[in-house]
């Protein structure tokens, strides 16, 4: 196994049909992905992320409230000394959101021209850095 993927949907988007190809996607390249499922808020997001000892957390968002619900996410995993989790945003995200986003904390913004090489790639990427640091902690 590669690492453990938290990919979520925050928020009333409703449409999940890319959350779960990216699901798919991740599993078939060796990842354990736990999938939280639609309407999540960052309170229940991060609570999932700690009960699975996650790797990584991935967040669909295709509603808009990006700019207001990831950085509740990456407030609260900072506020439970979880900030060493790498926050990958995925969805419709306009490039200076995206850039704001990187700012507050976000490790990678994927948009929909983003190709599946690319995405597998840039979060086995963050997934090995993260485990990578939590070695140097434990030792």
């Amino acid at each position: 196994m590669k690492g453990r993927v938290l990919l979520a949907k925050l928020g009333l988007d409703g449409h999940d049909r890319g959350s779960r190809l990216i699901v798919r996607l991740l599993m078939d390249a060796g990842f354990e992905v736990i999938y939280t499922g639609l309407r999540q808020t960052p309170q229940a997001v991060v609570n999932a992320a700690a009960q699975e000892d996650v790797d990584l957390v991935g967040i669909s968002i295709l509603s808009g409230s990006h700019m207001t619900l990831v950085p509740a996410v990456i407030d609260l995993l900072r506020t439970k000394d979880m900030a060493h989790i790498p926050v990958v945003v995925g969805g419709i995200v306009p490039d200076h959101d995206g850039e704001a986003l990187t700012a507050r904390g976000v490790s990678q913004v994927l948009g929909p021209g983003s190709s599946s090489e690319q995405i597998v790639t840039s979060i086995e990427k963050l997934v090995a850095a993260k485990r990578r640091e939590d070695e140097g902690r434990i030792l």
